[in-house]
């Protein structure tokens, strides 16, 4: 077995062997997926009665789909589990204003006792009277009154009225727009409660929990989640098998790391295989390219402080505090918005992050200056300031109804996550591509004369996916069936996220420690590939997991409960590393210059596990989800995932990237370790006190009544929210006071303290090293 491991995985010039096969079965199952989609999504048909008259409009479901999107209601609510957390769902509403609608039918018609009236509407919502060849749904007398119903109820909600009132009042006051809407919501608890055609589950498999509406979870649900269950422990006992047996050739105590003395590798040169050697860039000064990074890392610092006011005024929006010298924020702020803001702003600061850090020390791999590399840097810095304002505006004014027709092109979109309008979503995607071209370029000179897996060439194979998967984005309109537009929209954030971003980060940081002399170029790039096995072979198929309960078929439940729950293992090895890891400065010697860069970094091994990791694990498994979906536990999952992992490693190119740039003598260590120490303990406090709690509370009350209930004004109003939304302001004013704003001060204030840019040195050309001995 060890010989066929060194023949075919671990063999550098085969490396291509696995990562094909990796690549293939994800692109693959993909596309089977994306069919599925299609295929077997749920019509949106007419509903008539049994009279024939049109209850419902497929029209009608369709306007009220983009009415939903328009005014932002994604970053209000949810609609089948995904959106924000601070309105309901409006499918859980919906299906059980149905059911309750129904039954008091009944009761009232049929003058039968409330147990028969309930058991009627259950099997009349459970029936699926569709007929494809006309795509009209039959409908009797009872959901026709309860589809009247709803619309009054969600008239009265956007005018502020009844037990669940949107605040401000008036929202959407255009009563078309209204009846639109609440079609969209009816349709959405059609799917909900009817039973997929052939099946004894609904297009949703029976999500969400309401006893009321007769939804339970089916036995596939079940099914699955054993499954997962048993191929964790298969893949994690092989995985921890291969690692104990060869983790002296992949981890980050590289056999040639240990057998070089600690000054030997200090006063050594770079060596990446096939390329020039070129210095650390902590030894000389920086050339004209690195010092022009510097001000992405200014917009980054700019941009995080904004969207910590975002946040501080979404929270305060929780609470009702929204009032300043007697003018209400929420009126012209209101959550749609500032949530939007939140959201956008993180993605906003840490793209910033990446982009710089990348070019910088890519170029460290450039055997002398490109012409034009500093034009295009320049660029594409213009397009992001000029994206990231005109993106922000647009969520902003779109909702208010400043853009009219064009809100979907100028404003939001709507789509959590990828609110920007479609016009800064293309500018975007160019500033993606012209990142992409500024990193090839710094390859191109000795693309010759290496092979394809130095640590440059990664960072660029990462990038161009990104930008590749970016085309996703641009697939669906706002009345495109939702569940399609639902898949195409996480084939985006998913495949970022938890698949090509895991690599690029992994990618990023054995760069720096390459560059810091922690571990050899050959060691790293060894790290970076056996990372990308593990994070492609799980990420790419558990995107599944996002498809659990919004109408995909049964296929997506099984792929996603086995890959999703495997997503654990390559977070479990990095934290079986992260010990080695921890000690590389100690092993480097005295002369360690990178020590606050590198504490960051062990924010990011200690978040991965526990954020990415154990919270993840948490919410990915099929019958925890099925009641957890929906809930704080995913908000806890995304704010530790997100800031813990992607927030710390961009904080840490910041400090590492400043090491080289901002004179000596104007460098602040303790300053930077408070910053660390306060982010980090700050994201721990509105954890422990807030969002953890806060969830396990929901899920309590999921399952004694269901989602509709966890998600309604009576919990979210509660005093036990209440007061966890109040103790998260601990964390918060930790994390801001003595994190955030010391970090936006301390890169502002170094603008004026760079070092003097030298012109790059004429280095010699490129000369090919010793291959690396076949393992």
């Amino acid at each position: 077995m060890g010989r066929l491991w060194n023949r075919y995985v671990m063999h550098r010039r085969r490396w291509w062997i696995p990562l094909a096969a990796v690549l293939a079965i994800g692109v693959l199952s993909m596309l089977y997926m994306g069919a599925r989609t299609y295929a077997d999504a749920p019509p949106v048909p007419d509903f008539v009665d049994e009279r024939g008259t049109t209850q419902v409009a497929a029209d009608a479901i369709r306007r009220g789909q983009a009415v939903f999107l328009k005014y932002g209601l994604m970053n209000y609510g949810s609609f089948f589990g995904d959106g924000a957390g601070r309105g309901p769902d409006f499918t859980a509403d919906a299906l059980h204003r149905v059911a309750i609608a129904m039954r008091d039918w009944h009761a009232s018609r049929d003058g039968v006792d409330d147990d028969s009236a309930l058991a009627a509407a259950q099997r009349a919502i459970r029936r699926n009277r569709y007929d494809e060849s006309t795509n009209l749904v039959r409908i009797g007398e009872a959901q026709a009154y309860a589809a009247r119903d709803l619309e009054r109820q969600v008239a009265a909600r956007f005018r502020g009225e009844g037990n669940e009132p949107f605040h401000p009042a008036g929202w959407i006051s255009d009563e078309a727009e209204l009846r639109d809407l609440a079609a969209f919501f009816f349709w959405g608890a059609w799917v909900c409660g009817a039973e997929r055609p052939g099946e004894r589950y609904s297009y949703t498999h029976n999500w969400p929990y309401d006893e009321l509406a007769g939804n339970r979870p089916s036995a596939q649900v079940v099914l699955w989640s054993a499954v997962a269950v048993l191929a964790l422990v298969a893949a994690l006992g092989a995985v921890l098998f291969a690692y104990g047996r060869y983790s002296r050739i992949a981890g980050w105590r590289s056999s040639e790391r240990q057998a070089q003395p600690a000054q030997a590798q200090r006063r050594r040169r770079i060596e990446f295989p096939g390329e020039a050697s070129v210095h650390s860039p902590l030894e000389a000064a920086p050339s004209a390219l690195q010092r022009a990074t510097w001000k992405f890392f200014v917009v980054a610092a700019v941009l995080f402080v904004l969207q910590i006011v975002a946040g501080i005024l979404t929270v305060h929006d929780f609470l009702g505090v929204t009032r300043v010298f007697g003018i209400d924020l929420a009126q012209t702020l209101p959550i749609p918005i500032v949530r939007g803001w939140h959201l956008q702003l993180a993605l906003l600061w840490i793209t910033a992050c990446w982009i710089g850090s990348s070019i910088f020390v890519i170029s460290t791999a450039s055997p002398q200056a490109i012409a034009g590399q500093r034009r295009l840097v320049d660029a594409m810095f213009v397009l992001l300031v000029v994206t990231a304002a005109g993106g922000l505006a647009g969520v902003a004014l779109g909702p208010h109804g400043v853009l009219g027709e064009h809100w979907h092109w100028l404003g939001s979109q709507g789509w959590e996550f990828v609110e920007q309008g479609r016009l800064w979503q293309a500018m975007l995607f160019v500033v993606i591509a012209l990142w992409a071209v500024v990193l090839a370029r710094a390859v191109v000179p000795t693309w010759r004369t290496g092979d394809a897996w130095t640590l440059p060439k990664w960072l660029v194979w990462c990038v161009a996916c990104v930008l590749l998967l970016f085309l996703s984005g641009f697939v669906s309109g706002p009345e495109t069936n939702f569940v399609v537009a639902d898949f195409w929209r996480w084939a985006v954030i998913h495949m970022w996220v938890e698949a090509f971003f895991e690599v690029f980060a992994t990618a990023l940081l054995a760069y720096c420690m390459v560059l810091m002399r922690l571990v050899s170029h050959a060691a790293a790039s060894r790290i970076v590939y056996l990372a990308t096995l593990l994070f492609l072979g799980s990420g790419l198929l558990g995107i599944s997991h996002n498809f659990y309960w919004n109408a995909k078929p049964v296929v997506t439940l099984a792929i996603g409960s086995v890959f999703s729950t495997l997503q654990v293992v390559p977070l479990i090895l990095l934290t079986l590393e992260a010990w080695q890891f921890r000690n590389a400065p100690q092993r480097a010697g005295a002369a360690f210059a990178h020590g606050e860069a590198f504490v960051f970094l062990l924010g990011v091994n200690f978040w991965n596990f526990l954020g990415a990791g154990m919270f993840g694990f948490l919410v990915n498994l099929p019958i925890v989800n099925y009641y957890e979906h929906g809930t704080y536990l995913t908000v806890n999952h995304g704010h530790a995932a997100l800031m813990g992992v992607y927030g710390n490693l961009a904080i840490a190119m910041i400090v590492f990237c400043a090491r080289s740039l901002v004179e000596p003598a104007h460098w602040n260590a303790r300053l930077l370790r408070c910053v660390f120490w306060s982010i980090n303990v700050g994201l721990m406090g509105m954890v422990v006190l807030d969002l953890f709690p806060v969830g396990v509370a929901q899920l309590m009350d999921v399952l004694e009544n269901g989602l509709w209930h966890a998600r309604s004004q009576v919990f979210v109003q509660g005093t036990l929210f209440q007061a966890l939304t109040w103790a998260r302001i601990v964390g918060g004013a930790i994390f801001v006071l003595g994190g955030v704003l010391p970090l936006a001060w301390f890169v502002l204030t170094r603008s004026a303290s760079l070092k003097a840019a030298q012109p790059e040195p004429s280095l010699p050309p490129a000369t090919r090293s010793v291959p690396e001995p076949s393992l």
